[in-house]
């Protein structure tokens, strides 16, 4: 069976979802669904660093990948998400050549990186650390989202950066840097994201979306324009929709 690493390599579709109800059993419940990875979101929720590790590993003992988005691009939690063992990171607002540096940089060892050595679990408590420098190099994926304009107008730039994996693009905070959030169907916006998947596409990088709409249409003509590694939904979004829809017709037969 082929690695998250290598399908990302090959630019071949995979599908995830994003987590952030803090509880080990969300994460089994989105673990029935198929997903081939799930998402921790450390930057819009009340996840910690301790809810983190028991989440990735609970998403590990379901054999997915955990990712996890980070509150920022910033050296600590980088090098505190790995320590704890995500298999992968998501950095937010990417919008430069400089930023993509700095997130490779946080996330690697040297000589290709900066990031400090804490023998923790990642590499099982130090007992596997030459183990886990090899798996590092070989298997980390670093995704950096981009979500902001400016991220759009510097793309060849920051898919030119060694060690970026993929790019995965934040819908609502894109459109929001251009003064309309959530006005995703805008011809400027819409203009914004083609530019970013034209370019993926030119690089042979792996482009992605955040699909936070649970109707499964909206993902597949993500996947008709071109995006491979692509987040569906939001755990709590699904038990909302389902709730919210069901009640909706419960109460109209009640009153017709």
């Amino acid at each position: 069976m082929k690695s998250l690493k290598e399908k990302l390599k090959n630019n071949e579709l995979t599908i995830g979802s994003w987590i952030m109800i803090g509880h080990p059993i969300s994460v089994e419940v989105m673990a029935l669904a198929g997903f081939e990875w799930l998402v921790i979101d450390m930057e819009h929720t009340s996840i910690d660093i301790n809810t983190a590790q028991n989440l990735i590993t609970t998403i590990q003992a379901n054999g997915i990948k955990a990712l996890v988005r980070v509150s920022k691009n910033e050296e600590v939690i980088i090098k505190k998400v790995l320590d704890i063992g995500a298999d992968g990171i998501i950095i937010p607002m990417v919008n430069s050549k400089e930023d993509a540096v700095k997130a490779v940089e946080f996330a690697k060892y040297p000589p290709n990186g900066k990031r400090g050595v804490g023998l923790y679990r990642a590499s099982k408590y130090g007992v596997k650390f030459e183990e886990y420098k090899k798996w590092v190099e070989e298997e980390l994926l670093i995704i950096v989202q981009i979500e902001h304009i400016d991220g759009v107008n510097n793309i060849e730039e920051i898919l030119q950066v060694e060690g970026i994996d993929g790019t995965i693009i934040g819908p609502y905070d894109l459109s929001g840097s251009m003064g309309y959030p959530g006005e995703f169907e805008r011809d400027d916006v819409k203009k914004a994201v083609q530019k970013v998947l034209d370019k993926c596409k030119e690089y042979n990088i792996p482009s992605g979306f955040h699909v936070v709409d649970t109707n499964p249409e909206k993902l597949k003509q993500k996947i008709k324009e071109g995006c491979t590694f692509l987040a569906y939904g939001i755990d709590y979004f699904f038990m909302r929709d389902l709730a919210i829809d069901g009640m909706k017709e419960i109460k109209k037969e009640q009153n017709s």
